[in-house]
C-alpha cells in the first residue's frame, strides 16, 4: 500500500535561517558498503530536508565489534561520526529526536528543525548488538504486496534512522523460482497452477500452501524483480547486510509427479489447505535445485552472506520412513491448535536425532556449494510454536552438524515463547538474534509492553549465558500499527530510551507532537498502564477463532464464555479522556490526533465487545427487547468508530485501491483486489485462519464486521429459547463472507471533518452505552 504523508512533513521553520557548515573530518577512509557516506547523506536529506545536506558525516575506517556513533554540535554546526552508514543516520536521528526537532514513523513525519541546533556532545554511543534485524517473512504478505519503489524507499529510510542493518529482503524471488522450475521442466500451465496469489506468497515460499488464489500474474513477478534490484542496491549502499532467500526443500506437486523415484514427502494440509511436497535433502535433486536457485539468484540480484531457508515453518520434519509422522500430526502455534488437537505420532528418539542432524547438515551444504562463505539463517519460531516436537535434544541435533559460524538463528518470538533460547542453551554456540514478533497478521489492537522491553533487553545484555548472541530485532508480521513499540525497542537496542519509560515518553512526545507538558506526560503514563503494558495480545486466538476483538471474530453464541482482553480498561479509559482534554492544544499536530483516535477506537472496540456479549445473552434468554437495545448500542458504536477511522492513513478503501492500482490489466486488478479482500477477512483454507489478519479500519467495521454479526444476531433472535442451529448459521455466514470477497464494491476513504470532535462524540456514546 502507498504511504500517505502527514501534513506536517514540511519543516515549520525556514531552512535558510542558519547554515550548518562542515566541520573537520574525523576520518578520511573511503566509504564502505557501496555508496557509504553519500547514501547516508541522502537518507538525511530525504527525511529532514535540504539543511541536512550540511551535516558533516565522518565514517570510521573499519567497523567495530560494537556499532557506534558520536554526535557533536556546537555553534549551530553538527557533526556525526560512526562506524557504518547506518550508524551515521541513526546518530543524526537520535540527536534530532532528543532536540524535539524530528520524528519519523509509519503514520507520518514531524520535522521542525530550529533556527539554531542545540549544542551536544554525546561521546561514543555504542549498541550492545552487532546487528539490528527487521521484518518477518510474513510481512511480505500482510503489508508489502502492493508496494512500489516510493514506499520501499521510505521504509529503508525508516530502517536507517532506527539503526536497522539486517533486514529480511524477500521481494523478487518468484522471478528466480519461475526460471528455475522452467529449467526443471515445468510447463507454463503447471507454473500457473503452482504459484499462490500476491497476498499469500510468504506461506507459499515456506511450503505451507501451493496454488492458492492462483494464478500469480506474470506482471507482478516482473515488477517485484525490478523492485528487488532497487531495494538491494539501496540497502547495500547503506552498508546493510540483507538476508536473502534460499531453497528450503518444497517442490511443486507437478515436479513431484515428474520425479516418482525421488524421495519426496507429502506433507500435511496446513490449516485446511491441500498438502504440499518436500524433497528430502539426502536426495541428489535437493543439492541440484538449491545450487541452481542460488546461481540464478546471484546472477539476477548479486551475492550475499546471509541466506534464509525455513524448511519446517509449522510443518514437522518427516522422521519415519513413510513420512506419516509429518503428514498426519496436527501442530502449529499452540494457541490456535491446542494440545487436545495434536496427534501423538511415535518416532524412535535415536532415529529422530540422526534424521534431524542429517537434515540440518544437508540444508547448510546445499547453500555452501554455491556460496562458500554463506551463513544459513533460519527463523526460530518453530522451536516455540511446535515445542512438543522441538525439545532441547531435537534442536541440538538439528544444529549439530553445521559449523558454528555458518548458521544464524532468528529467535523471533520472545514475546510469545520467551524461553526458547534458554531451553536451547543459547543454540549451542551458534550466532543468534533475539527479538519479538509483536504484531501478528497485521492485525492492530493497541498494545505492547514498554516496561517489559526495557527490563527484558537489559537483562539479556547482562546475562552471561547468552552464548553467541549477535543482535536484536523486531520481526512483525505486519507493519503500520503501534509504532511506539518499534521506536522504543530500537532506541533500547542502541542503549537509548532514557533513564526510564516515563522520561522516554516525555522526550518522544516532544519530538512527535512538538511539545509536552506535565499533563500530557501523565496522560501518556496512563496510556502505557492501560494499553502498553501487555506483552502479547492473547485474545487474538480464542476457541480456535482468530480476530483482534470479539467483534472481529466469526460469530458464535458462546461469547459469554470469553475471559476478556488483556490490558487495564479503566486506565485506558482515563488515558483517552485525559488525551481528549488536551486535544485543543494539539489539534494542529496530526500525529497527536492520529494517536488519540487510535486509543479511542481501542476503548470503543472493547465496549462493542461488552455490548455484543449482552446482546447474545439477552437473545439466548428470549429477551428480545434487551437484545435489541444492546444490539443498537453495538451498531451505534461501530458506525461511529468507522466514521472516525477515516482520519487514519489506512482504510479498507486504501488497501483495495492500492491492490487495484498495482494491476496493469483488468484481470490482474481483479485478482489483486480479491487477494486483498480475502486476506483481511476469510484468509483461506478450512482451518482457523479466517479473521487472523483482521483490521481496525474504516470500511471493515461498517461493511464487514457489523453486517456479519447482524445476520448472526437475527438468527439468534429468531431462535429465542428454542434450538439454535449454530453450525447452520455459521455455514451461511461463511458463504456470505465469500460472497463479500467476490463482490465488486467500490469503497471510499472518508476522513471526518473534525476528528477531535468525533473523539468527544464517541466518548459520549461510550458513556451512554
Amino acid at each position: 500500500m502507498s504511504f500517505r504523508p502527514s501534513r506536517r512533513q514540511t519543516l515549520k521553520q525556514a531552512f535558510a535561517a542558519v547554515a550548518l557548515t562542515a566541520m573537520p573530518s574525523l576520518a578520511s577512509a573511503a566509504p564502505r558498503g557501496g555508496g557509504g557516506l553519500e547514501a547516508a547523506r541522502a537518507v538525511l536529506k530525504r527525511r529532514f530536508g535540504p539543511r541536512a545536506d550540511k551535516i558533516n558525516l565522518a565514517l570510521a575506517s573499519t567497523a567495530s565489534e560494537k556499532p557506534w556513533y558520536a554526535v557533536r554540535a556546537t555553534g549551530g554546526e553538527l557533526a556525526i561520526s560512526g562506524d557504518t552508514p547506518v550508524a551515521l543516520v541513526r546518530g543524526a536521528y537520535a540527536y534530532l529526536k532528543e532536540a524535539g526537532a524530528a520524528h519519523v514513523s509509519w503514520e507520518g513525519d514531524r520535522v521542525a528543525l530550529p533556527a539554531r541546533l542545540p549544542d551536544a556532545d554525546t561521546g561514543r554511543v555504542e549498541s550492545p548488538f552487532a546487528h539490528r534485524a527487521y521484518l518477518n517473512t510474513c510481512t511480505y504478505g500482510y503489508t508489502t504486496p502492493w508496494w512500489g519503489w516510493e514506499r520501499w524507499s521510505r521504509e529503508i529510510d525508516w530502517m536507517a534512522v532506527h539503526g536497522v542493518d539486517m533486514p529480511l529482503a524477500m521481494e523478487g524471488q518468484e522471478y528466480v523460482w519461475r526460471a528455475l522450475w522452467r529449467e526443471f521442466g515445468l510447463s507454463e500451465a503447471e507454473l500457473a497452477d503452482y504459484f499462490s496469489g500476491a497476498a499469500f506468497t510468504p506461506w507459499h515460499r515456506m511450503g505451507n500452501i501451493e496454488g492458492y488464489a492462483a494464478p500469480l500474474p506474470t506482471a507482478w513477478i516482473d515488477k517485484k524483480k525490478d523492485l528487488q534490484v532497487r531495494i538491494l542496491g539501496r540497502m547495500r549502499d547503506l552498508g546493510m547486510t540483507p538476508i536473502l532467500p534460499a531453497f528450503g526443500g518444497y517442490v511443486p506437486k507437478a515436479f513431484a509427479a515428474k520425479h516418482p523415484k525421488a524421495k519426496i514427502y507429502r506433507m500435511r494440509p496446513w490449516e485446511g489447505f491441500h498438502e504440499t511436497y518436500w524433497l528430502d535433502p539426502a536426495d541428489p535433486l535437493f543439492s541440484k535445485i538449491a545450487g541452481r536457485f542460488l546461481a540464478l539468484y546471484t546472477k539476477t540480484y548479486g551475492g550475499g552472506t546471509y541466506y534464509l531457508a525455513d524448511s519446517f515453518n509449522e510443518m514437522l520434519p518427516p522422521i519415519n520412513a513413510d513420512g506419516a509422522d509429518a503428514r498426519d500430526a496436527a501442530y502449529g502455534d499452540g494457541a490456535a491448535n491446542t494440545a487436545a488437537t495434536k496427534t501423538k505420532i511415535e518416532v524412535d528418539p535415536a532415529l529422530k536425532a540422526e534424521r534431524l542432524a542429517a537434515y540440518g547438515k544437508a540444508i547448510y551444504d546445499s547453500i555452501r556449494q554455491s556460496r562458500p562463505d554463506a551463513v544459513w539463517v533460519m527463523q526460530g519460531w518453530l522451536f516455540g510454536a511446535d515445542s512438543h516436537f522441538w525439545d532441547p535434544a531435537a534442536i541440538s541435533a538439528y544444529l549439530s552438524r553445521v559449523p558454528d559460524d555458518r548458521l544464524m538463528i532468528l529467535d523471533i518470538g520472545n514475546d510469545r515463547y520467551p524461553a526458547v533460547w534458554k531451553n536451547a542453551k543459547a543454540f549451542g554456540g551458534k550466532p543468534w538474534i533475539y527479538g519479538y514478533v509483536h504484531n501478528y497478521g497485521g492485525s492492530n489492537p493497541v498494545y505492547g509492553d514498554l516496561d517489559y522491553y526495557r527490563t527484558d533487553i537489559a537483562a539479556l545484555v547482562a546475562n552471561p549465558d547468552t552464548g553467541k548472541l549477535s543482535g536484536f530485532g523486531m520481526f512483525p508480521e505486519g507493519l503500520h500499527n503501534n509504532s511506539i513499540v518499534y521506536e522504543a525497542t530500537y532506541d533500547l537496542a542502541w542503549n537509548g530510551g532514557g533513564a526510564s519509560t516515563a522520561a522516554w515518553l516525555s522526550s518522544r512526545s516532544k519530538a512527535r507532537y512538538g511539545k509536552t507538558s506535565p499533563q500530557l506526560d501523565a496522560a501518556m503514563a496512563l496510556l502505557v498502564q492501560g494499553a502498553y503494558s501487555t506483552r502479547y495480545w492473547s485474545s487474538r486466538w480464542w476457541k480456535s477463532k482468530a480476530g483482534a476483538y470479539l467483534f472481529f471474530k466469526r460469530p458464535t453464541a458462546t461469547i459469554g464464555e470469553f475471559p476478556g482482553h488483556p490490558g487495564d480498561r479503566v486506565k485506558l479509559d482515563a488515558a483517552v479522556r485525559a488525551l481528549a482534554a488536551l486535544a485543543p492544544s494539539y489539534a494542529n499536530e496530526p500525529l497527536f490526533v492520529l494517536d488519540l483516535v487510535d486509543a479511542t477506537r481501542q476503548l470503543a472496540s472493547l465496549e462493542i465487545d461488552v455490548r455484543l456479549q449482552a446482546a447474545v445473552a439477552a437473545y439466548r434468554k428470549g429477551d428480545a427487547t434487551a437484545g435489541d437495545l444492546a444490539r443498537r448500542k453495538v451498531e451505534d458504536l461501530a458506525l461511529a468508530v468507522d466514521a472516525l477511522l477515516g482520519v487514519q492513513p489506512e482504510t479498507l478503501a486504501t488497501w483495495i485501491d492500492d491492490a487495484r492500482a498495482y494491476g496493469d490489466t483488468p484481470a490482474d486488478k481483479a485478482a489483486y483486489v480479491s487477494n486483498a479482500k480475502a486476506q483481511v477477512t476469510i484468509w483461506g483454507g478450512e482451518g482457523n485462519l479466517n479473521d487472523y489478519a483482521s483490521k481496525a479500519w474504516q470500511g471493515l467495521y461498517r461493511d464487514f464486521y457489523l453486517p456479519r454479526w447482524g445476520r448472526f444476531l437475527d438468527a439468534l433472535k429468531a431462535a429465542g429459547t428454542g434450538v439454535f442451529d449454530e453450525a447452520a448459521v455459521v455455514k451461511a455466514s461463511v458463504a456470505w463472507e465469500k460472497a463479500w470477497v467476490a463482490a465488486d464494491v467500490a469503497y471510499r476513504r472518508t476522513p471526518p471533518a473534525d476528528p477531535v470532535a468525533g473523539v468527544t462524540a464517541l466518548i459520549a456514546r461510550i458513556d451512554r452505552a
